[in-house]
């Protein structure tokens, strides 16, 4: 069986929450709750979290805001859940970055279809993304990654080396560009034998990245930190190509 997809329900009424989270597991699903934007932040900082069912009325942020956010700093889809059926309500949390709208009172099985096929449109989309990564020398933003000699080529030609958890830590980042990530996520996905020695301080790491990419314009950072959430690795494009033949 594949591994559960984790699903973030943010709906202060509890009942359908413990509803969802009941049903949702029959589908492998795990299903994770909050009440509002503080709680739905936790949870984003926490867990692996691959979508979000939001309600548009929730205590505080409403659910429009709380998705304008998300859309800015990851690319999870949202799907909107709400008593309101009005068009114009509709088109407004499309607008802001939901990717399909469910209106209440709903049947749970349609609900499981719109985040079945929500799921599916996003993972192939991220398959898409991230096939450069199979190619020999990847290029960013006008930076180039090479694979085989674990070095980045800086946009002026001058090659920059990296250790092999720098390598490997920008590797995750490639793999899930202008996506939220954890401390947690970063450290698991970047583990390695030297990885081991920075567990306490993955910061310390980013840090070293980011000297490496010249990464200094506080305007617009190429690793943003999202406070007290993670990191998201904001480039515009990532394109793969095979590397020249090496001469004899």
């Amino acid at each position: 069986m594949h591994q559960p997809s984790h699903i973030l329900v943010v709906d202060d009424d509890r009942e359908i929450t413990e509803l969802l989270a009941g049903y949702l597991s029959r589908f492998n699903m795990v299903c994770h709750s909050a009440g509002d934007g503080t709680s739905m932040r936790q949870q984003l900082a926490r867990h692996p979290i691959e979508l979000v069912v939001m309600d548009l009325m929730l205590p505080g942020e409403d659910g429009l805001t709380l998705a304008r956010e998300i859309r800015l700093q990851s690319a999870i889809p949202v799907i909107m859940l709400t008593a309101r059926c009005d068009t114009f309500d509709r088109v407004v949390g499309l607008e802001s970055g939901a990717d399909d709208y469910v209106s209440k009172p709903f049947e749970p099985r349609e609900l499981v279809a719109r985040i079945q096929t929500v799921l599916r449109r996003t993972r192939q989309s991220v398959a898409q993304e991230s096939h450069p990564l199979r190619s020999d020398v990847v290029a960013f933003d006008g930076w180039e990654l090479h694979r085989d000699d674990r070095c980045l080529v800086a946009p002026s030609g001058v090659v920059v080396a990296l250790s092999n958890a720098e390598f490997r830590l920008l590797n995750v980042f490639l793999q899930a560009p202008r996506r939220l990530l954890s401390r947690d996520q970063l450290m698991e996905q970047a583990r390695g034998r030297s990885m081991e020695a920075f567990e306490r301080s993955i910061d310390l790491l980013i840090s070293r990245l980011r000297q490496k990419l010249g990464d200094t314009a506080a305007a617009a950072p190429m690793i943003k930190t999202v406070r007290g959430a993670g990191y998201l690795f904001n480039v515009q494009s990532i394109q793969g190509r095979m590397a020249w033949p090496r001469r004899a």
